[in-house]
Order: C-alpha cells, then structure tokens, then sequence
C-alpha cells in the first residue's frame, strides 16, 4: 500500500520552488500569511500581504523551458479554481474588501548545470 504521507520527487522540488519564492518575496517586503491553502475547490500555493493588497500566489517551478514558459500551464481553468479557492479563502477568514486583491504567477526555474536559479515575478497575471 501508497504512503500517503511520502511525498513525490515532483512535489519536493515543487516545494523547493516555493521555498524560493517565499523567500523572494520576503526580501521585497511581502508578508507570507498561508501556505499551500486548500479548499474542496482548489489550492494557493502562497497568500501574501503587501501594503493593502492581498496577493494569491502561484508558483510554478520547472527545470527547464523546453515545454513552454511555466506561466503557459496557468490557463482559463487554474484561474478559475484559484478564484474559487481565493473566495473560500476570504470567506472563512471573513476578509471583507478592505484588501486590493490580486493574482500573481511566479516562475522557478532551475539551472541544474551550474546550481542557479532564475525568478520571473508576474504580478496581476491575466492569461
């Protein structure tokens, strides 16, 4: 039987560009306030404060570009579930609209060659 509590390789180093990014984030005056928020809708990778806007945070981490640019696997559909999730998220948190409210997609992308990595902050992302 499946350990449910293993986690994949794939979802280590998705973590790890979270890890990343939170970091980033950090660094330029950000708040963290969740982590991987779930919902029977969906999940936020990272919510963040900055100022009055409260930022919903995708994070997609990749080793290289050869399928795409990461942004690309955020279609109409993701979107959605990240609006559904983010209203459950408001909602049980009883977050009313003195917030400014917004989705970001950050790009990880690890350069296995020589150990680096590069950061692609897309603020207020529409696809």
């Amino acid at each position: 039987m499946e350990n449910k509590n293993k986690k994949t390789e794939k979802r280590i180093f998705g973590d790890r560009g979270e890890n990343i990014t939170c970091g980033y984030l950090v660094n330029r005056g950000y708040k963290i306030i969740k982590r991987n928020y779930r919902c029977k809708f969906g999940e936020i990778d990272i919510i963040a404060k900055k100022n009055n806007d409260l930022i919903f945070v995708e994070v997609k981490t990749r080793k290289n570009n050869y399928f795409g640019e990461p942004q690309e696997a955020v279609d109409y559909r993701k979107l959605e579930r990240i609006n559904m999730a983010m209203d459950c998220f408001l909602n049980y948190y009883k977050i009313g609209d003195e917030h400014n409210l917004r989705i970001d997609v950050v790009e990880v992308i690890f350069d296995d060659l020589n150990g680096r990595y590069t950061i692609n902050h897309i603020e207020d992302f529409n696809n």
